[in-house]
């Protein structure tokens, strides 16, 4: 059985679907890539980093978003804020580097000076030598422009377009599905990040992740445990797609030690987890004892650097269980990339047709592919 694209305006769905880069070599091209930077993540709401990126006061860290110059930074009310990351003079570069904001962000072209809440608050001779003023440079109009952002698990969510719906009405299916899950979470320092980067188109890492159907070879170590047969498909469509495991084992160290567990959890969550895809860019997994993000950056159609994050449910862990943790799922992780990167070079093959889905596996995939041909579609409706 072969899945069609369907929607309210079928036959469109169906043909975006065709050219939208999951069924050829048009996730080279980069007038593609562009239109999905536009109709995919800058429509709706987009994973940018962590809050725990920036985790005190001052600090600030640029990010080039799909080409975008971004300045992710906290500052002195201590709220996380994304800016775009150039001087309203001349389109300078703010920040180069991460590094913590002592005083305000200045401009190294004219010296014009922002807060870290983004108010313009000098603009040395600008009406002329010794002259910091001109009446026709109104400060209060050259703020640093400012990139609706939202906070959720410790995600920096952001709206290039600005115009999507709140981020708690966009995506209410998701939070309503882990409403036990929202407490307070504790990254883990250090040893709990780590980046991968994978030599594949990003949305073959999204394909990979919310389905199961690879796990016994793929990841034959978690199988051996966690078997195909105990997951199960997750599918919000228009928002998330992902799987479930009914069957979790806890780390323990060699004293038996785990990790606290999240407060007040269903006994569902005894031996159970689950994993979810949410579109664009984010995989997102819970635990009864922790939790995870990813970040997806694509660096142009051809390759995609994984940001990836581990929480807890207290501030104070095992350095032990945190570090076997960390070394567990980057194993994990790792396994998948020469999946992703297998399938990017598969793209290639002139007779590479968009392949056949199984009905009963592919799901979670096919929920994906529906989202993203329906957004093409739409953004080509309306330009």
């Amino acid at each position: 059985m072969v899945y069609e694209y369907l929607g309210r305006d079928g036959a469109k769905v169906r043909a975006a679907a065709r050219n939208c880069g999951f069924c050829s070599e048009a996730d080279l091209v980069p007038s593609k890539f562009i239109e999905e930077r536009d109709a995919l993540f800058g429509a709706g709401w987009a994973g940018l980093a962590v809050a725990a990126d920036v985790p005190e006061i001052g600090d600030a860290v640029p990010i080039n978003f799909l080409d975008i110059p971004l300045l992710l930074i906290r500052g002195r009310d201590s709220q996380v804020r994304v800016f775009q990351n150039i001087c309203r003079h001349r389109g300078m570069i703010l920040v180069d580097a991460p590094r913590k904001i002592e005083g305000a962000i200045r401009c190294p072209y004219h010296s014009w000076c922002y807060s870290t809440q983004g108010q313009l608050v000098a603009t040395p001779h600008v009406g002329g030598p010794g002259f910091n003023s001109h009446k026709d440079v109104d400060r209060s109009t050259l703020g640093l422009i400012e990139v609706r952002s939202h906070v959720w698990r410790d995600v920096v969510w952001i709206n290039l377009s600005g115009d999507a719906p709140a981020f708690e009405e966009a995506m209410s299916g998701v939070i309503a599905r882990w409403a036990e899950f929202e407490q307070p979470l504790y990254h883990g320092g250090a040893d709990s990040r780590f980046t991968l980067t994978v030599n594949g188109n990003w949305k073959l890492a999204i394909e990979n992740y919310c389905e199961s159907y690879h796990l016994p070879w793929v990841h034959p170590g978690l199988n051996s445990y966690s078997r195909l047969e105990d997951h199960y498909n997750i599918e919000i469509d228009g928002l998330t797609s992902g799987q479930g495991t009914l069957v979790y084992r806890q780390l323990t160290d060699e004293a038996g030690t785990t990790f606290a567990d999240f407060k007040n959890l269903d006994s569902k969550w005894d031996a159970g987890a689950e994993y979810l895809s949410i579109y664009p860019n984010v995989l997102l997994g819970v635990h009864r004892d922790h939790a995870f993000a990813i970040i997806l950056r694509p660096n142009g159609p051809n390759q995609t650097e994984e940001f990836v994050h581990l929480y807890y449910a207290t501030p104070e862990t095992s350095d032990t269980l945190r570090q076997k943790n960390s070394e567990q799922w980057k194993m994990v992780f790792e396994e998948d990339i020469f999946v992703v990167e297998g399938m990017q070079r598969g793209r290639r093959a002139p007779g590479f047709d968009g392949g056949r889905f199984s009905p009963a596996m592919d799901g979670p995939t096919h929920c994906f592919h529906k989202w993203a041909a329906s957004r093409l579609a739409l953004h080509r409706a309306q330009a």
